[in-house]
């Protein structure tokens, strides 16, 4: 399987196994098994706790490696130095149950249905939206529709950027799921209105609509990327407690225009309604019982198109260099 990028995001991805494959996941291990992922200057501990696993090792943490490229591709760089990554194998398929903390410099505990199969891994979006939590400051408890929206909005075009997901699979995504984050009757605005679809809907239709406007005024130059890129490379990533207003200053110093800080004044206390209808219009985003339709000369056609590569174009996809090494590795893993 080749493991795609843009070009200009060079990865490093080294895993260390600690077992050999027939040993890796027999339920009668009393400890845990231990691989280690290097990924530019950052590395991930993978710790899998003892459990029933249908899916391989290999498999295992080519999940792992995609979700890590995702979130490298977009931002340019893992977002922290060194992150402990807990698999918890429990009953049944998919992946649930995933949250990441700042603690020992970035935590994130994740739970896997026994029964999973590398092809439920690879249609994940549940690890790469804990990575991308990595990459943005804590703020107070009242924006955490921010941290929230942040995750759901660039997950999928991070996998995307990194060619682990169609364009027209996210697409349709955003179109079916991105009402949910419209304001409904007694809406107070996204600080004071902490409902789950104004937390990481309304979150993400913020994103969304900083992207687009960000693209507008630097005709398709820049876009929400470079924002965040700015606030993640200027300190602010998990590790951190930052003011939302210290944010979103940042990621509008690095871009050059100022979007963040004013939507966020028209969003903050009031319900700020959008016509998502007419936005899919101007992207040139058709959708119909088949899926997905792109119409490229649609006034903002450009505009989708910038958004979900960036600036480079999918033309300029590489293949990048993985190397597998056998070793040992041995860490303190934190505490539940």
């Amino acid at each position: 399987m080749n493991f795609k990028r843009f070009c200009g995001v060079a990865l490093c991805l080294v895993v260390l196994c600690v077992a050999s494959a027939a040993a890796f996941f027999r339920a009668d291990r009393t400890d845990q098994m231990t691989s280690t992922i290097v990924i530019g200057n950052a590395r991930i501990d993978v710790v899998v706790e003892k459990g029933e696993l249908k899916v391989s090792k290999e498999d295992l943490l080519k999940w792992v490696q995609w979700a890590a490229e995702s979130v490298s591709t977009y931002y340019g760089r893992f977002p922290v130095p060194h992150l402990f990554l807990r698999i918890i194998p429990t009953d049944g398929k998919g992946v649930r149950g995933g949250r990441t903390f700042g603690e020992k410099g970035g935590f994130i505990s994740i739970h896997v249905g026994g029964d999973s199969t590398f092809e439920d891994l690879s249609k994940d979006w549940m690890l790469t939206h804990e990575m991308v939590h990595l990459s943005f400051p804590s703020v107070p408890e009242e924006h955490h529709w921010i941290e929230e929206g942040i995750a759901t909005y660039v997950e999928p075009i991070a996998r995307v950027r990194a060619g682990h997901m169609e364009a027209t699979e996210m697409w349709r995504e955003v179109v079916r799921d991105l009402h949910q984050g419209l304001p409904a009757a007694g809406d107070q605005g996204l600080d004071h209105t902490h409902t789950w679809g104004r937390t990481y809907w309304g979150g993400a239709l913020y994103c969304f609509l900083a992207d687009i406007d960000i693209h507008k005024q630097t005709k398709n130059k820049k876009g929400l990327d470079d924002a965040l890129r700015g606030i993640l490379n200027g300190g602010g990533d998990i590790r951190q407690d930052w003011e939302l207003t210290r944010a979103l200053d940042a990621g509008d110093q690095a871009i050059g225009v100022h979007v963040l800080r004013p939507l966020y004044d028209k969003m903050k206390d009031q319900p700020y309604d959008v016509d998502l209808s007419d936005l899919w219009k101007q992207l040139g985003i058709e959708r119909d019982d088949r899926g997905i339709r792109f119409v490229d000369d649609a006034p903002l056609a450009q505009t989708r198109v910038a958004i979900t590569y960036g600036t480079i174009t999918p033309s300029a996809k590489a293949v990048s260099a993985i190397s597998v090494i056998a070793g040992d590795t041995a860490m303190n893993f934190p505490p539940k």
